[in-house]
């Protein structure tokens, strides 16, 4: 079992045992999810694949939550927020900009980048290292940045 499920299956037996009702919602949202691209896929997710499935529900819920803040409905984006809360807790540590800034200049140089027809390459050698530690969109906007 990968560290992140693990993790997140121990945190679920916490909050019934201590009666986290809206805390365990989301982790059992989480656990869900896992279980049902294992099912899709028919493998065991190991800890990147399983940090894909996080990354994803975060951009899902901040998505959710930008659009509920235009509409008004502060309610239920209060509520995204907090699910956005609960999910950062399992995420890795995020990326400072300085970070993502060298990193992306080392890949560049890597790849021997120079239009915009390599950003394919730039992100391909990207993605593996900063799933779920970078907003892969500023990823891409740096990218191209560089590449302009």
């Amino acid at each position: 079992m990968s560290d992140y499920k693990a993790g997140l299956t121990e945190e679920m037996k916490r909050c019934m045992k201590s009666g986290e009702k809206t805390r365990l919602m989301v982790v059992r949202a989480m656990l869900a999810a896992i279980k049902q691209q294992e099912i899709d896929q028919q493998i065991t997710l190991d800890d990147t694949q399983v940090l894909a499935v996080l990354d994803k529900a975060l951009k899902q819920r901040r998505d959710s939550f930008t659009q509920y803040t235009e509409a008004g409905r502060e309610d239920l984006a209060e509520q995204e927020a907090f699910e956005i809360s609960v999910i950062q807790d399992f995420m890795p540590q995020a990326l400072t900009e300085t970070e993502i800034a060298q990193m992306v200049a080392d890949a560049v140089a890597q790849v021997e980048a120079k239009t915009m027809q390599d950003m394919g390459k730039v992100m391909a050698l990207l993605k593996p290292k900063m799933q779920g530690r970078a907003d892969m969109a500023v990823v891409s906007q740096k990218i191209k940045a560089s590449l302009a």
